[in-house]
């Protein structure tokens, strides 16, 4: 019997958008057949900052649960799926210090051959979804990783129209994730775990 896949989906969230995509892709994942870790990086932020924002600090308190992600979370997988709020068309400094971390790993090869996708959310429409999602991607690269996007795989990619990875836009709080955002985030988990899946068995 082949041996189940496994998925790490790691994300950082402040007010629960990507956290709810984060929740649709491990949910993909494991529609598929994988076995998922559902991983949160660690909060930068000062508790003053967070507490001066009602829903900043609701979501930290009810999401107080999820493990935070280590390197190990990552060595452990077959498929690692990466999520981030844009800041100014990057990656927010909470996941990418995370990727920081990550030098020993990389050096020893085990961030290698495995399957790497992305996703992200923002406030505004354009406000620089395909640039974080590139610039997450290229730090896979430098893993060795095998990038899977979701491109135009599935009729809900071109409701959501974003082919690098799942993607909502918030509009400062004011549009909670629809149902095109969970379709399409749950068909990148879904088409990761699958594609993993192949991977692993040709290797």
């Amino acid at each position: 019997m082949a041996e189940q896949t496994k998925v790490t989906v790691v994300y950082y969230s402040s007010t629960g958008t990507t956290h709810a995509l984060a929740q649709e892709i491990a949910a993909g994942a494991e529609k598929a057949g994988a076995e998922v870790r559902l991983r949160k990086v660690g909060e930068l932020a000062p508790e003053a900052v967070i507490a001066s924002r009602p829903a900043w600090a609701e979501h930290v308190a009810q999401t107080a649960d999820v493990p935070v992600a280590t390197a190990d979370d990552l060595v452990w997988a077959d498929a690692v799926v990466m999520g981030s709020p844009t800041r100014f068309g990057n990656v927010a400094s909470q996941l990418k210090q995370f990727l920081d971390t990550l030098g020993p790993q990389w050096a020893q090869g085990l961030l290698a051959d495995k399957v790497y996708s992305g996703f992200t959310t923002t406030d505004t429409d354009h406000g620089g979804q395909e640039s974080t999602l590139l610039a997450l991607y290229t730090t896979f690269h430098h893993f060795g990783g095998i990038v899977v996007a979701p491109g135009y795989t599935d009729p809900v990619k071109f409701a959501d129209g974003n082919p690098y990875g799942s993607s909502h836009v918030g509009r400062r709080g004011e549009a909670p994730v629809d149902d095109t955002a969970r379709a399409a985030a749950r068909h990148q988990g879904e088409r990761v775990a699958r594609l993993a899946a192949a991977v692993k068995t040709a290797a």
